[in-house]
């Protein structure tokens, strides 16, 4: 007989937004769901930096556009200080000014508003597990933007063409599941290559191998 398999704990997920109506949807959509726990939402970037305690949270859903602190500086100021925590911002802007500055100061997924509610979840789990969620069509204009600009010459890192590939998959966004599929690896192939790309670029985070790889990101 099947033991039955353990309750993953819920997910504790607080909410930076201005706009009070789409405060209230989100507030909605995550009170409803039995595997977050909805901890607090915040008008503005201001109060949330005044009240935050990264002890509280495991995932931050941020809106960019914001009187006063905009979501990315509250991202930039709060991810040092709680590496921990995962931030997904949630925005109308599909500028990739605001994407790449938002990866940048360390947010883990990029969501357009017009995500549907039964998406919201699945990705705030997603990050939770490792994953970088981005709405269809951010993660299109990430991979357009890497492939059109022009690359440091990694050669100097003598990373091989599979590290390229890794290094391609991470700047993406992608998983590390998603990358093994994409390269017929596994997923402990991945996490080598990994390991020797952070070694070969002297970086420790998913974030700083891409800078380095992509300075102008």
């Amino acid at each position: 007989m099947n033991e039955p398999r353990p309750m993953q704990p819920e997910v504790r997920v607080m909410v930076v937004e201005d706009d009070a109506e789409i405060r209230d949807l989100l507030r909605r959509i995550l009170s409803d769901d039995r595997s977050i726990r909805f901890i607090k939402a915040y008008p503005n970037g201001g109060s949330f930096l005044a009240d935050f305690n990264g002890e509280e949270a495991d995932v931050v859903v941020m809106d960019i556009n914001m009187p006063g602190v905009n979501g990315i500086e509250c991202v930039a100021r709060t991810k040092p200080l709680y590496p921990q925590v995962q931030f997904i911002i949630s925005t109308v802007f599909e500028n990739p000014n605001y994407i790449f500055q938002a990866l940048c100061a360390g947010a883990t997924g990029y969501l357009l508003k017009s995500l549907s509610a039964q998406e919201l979840v699945p990705a705030i789990h997603d990050v939770v597990q490792g994953g970088s969620p981005m709405s269809p069509a951010i993660a299109r204009m990430v991979v357009s933007s890497f492939q059109g600009q022009a690359r440091v010459s990694i050669s100097d890192h003598h990373l091989t063409i599979k590290e390229r590939e890794v290094v391609d998959g991470l700047a993406a966004g992608l998983m590390y599941k998603e990358i093994a599929d994409k390269g017929g690896i596994s997923i402990g192939t991945v996490r080598v290559h990994i390991r020797n790309i952070y070694e070969k670029l002297q970086v420790s985070s998913r974030h700083e191998a891409v800078k380095k790889v992509y300075p102008s990101a």
